[in-house]
């Protein structure tokens, strides 16, 4: 199996440098970019085509830090419980309800700005003590480490959806 790590010439970490990863990503296009091969035979095409197509797909995966975390973990061999699977977590799981209620309650805020900021602040600090805890156990890499991981990579791609709610919520009172 192709390792997008190695194909960036990166190491294998969670902690990567974005601008060393574009540079590459570009170096990389440029060799492969299938217009390169317009005056090439048509098996020589289609493997441009498919090369450049792993290569967007691999820099879309590492320059996204929960992308990038999930692929580490398949790396490590550690089975990801899927999103439809039940959390184990019920304090998390009430937090997630109480954070729904807070954002359907930003409607009917008599300072609907302040209202959103106060959900932004809730979401983005909580999404940062996950990203840490996240962080550290991608970097102990254990198998205990790495499971841990994996439910917390779930915990914040729930806060990523609600972020993404909170967004379309803005836009949508804004845009009357």
């Amino acid at each position: 199996m192709l390792n997008y790590f190695e194909l960036f010439g990166l190491k294998t970490d969670f902690s990567i440098d974005l601008a060393q990863l574009s540079n590459a990503f570009q170096q990389l296009q440029k060799t492969a970019h299938p217009d390169k091969f317009a005056h090439a035979s048509s098996q020589e095409q289609l493997l441009a085509v498919q090369k450049s197509a792993t290569i967007n797909d691999a820099y879309q995966t590492l320059k996204n830090p929960l992308k990038r975390a999930e692929y580490i973990l398949k790396l490590r061999g550690t089975v990801m419980p899927s999103e439809q699977a039940s959390f184990q977590d019920n304090a998390f799981l009430m937090q997630q309800m109480e954070l729904r209620e807070m954002i359907a309650e930003v409607q009917a805020a008599n300072d609907i700005d302040a209202a959103l900021l106060e959900v932004r602040t809730v979401l983005d600090s909580e999404y940062q003590q996950l990203f840490t805890q996240l962080q550290q156990l991608l970097n102990d890499d254990t198998e205990q480490s790495n499971q841990q991981a994996s439910d917390i990579l779930r915990k914040l791609k729930f806060y990523q959806k609600l972020q993404l709610e909170v967004d379309r919520l803005e836009e949508q009172l804004f845009d009357d």
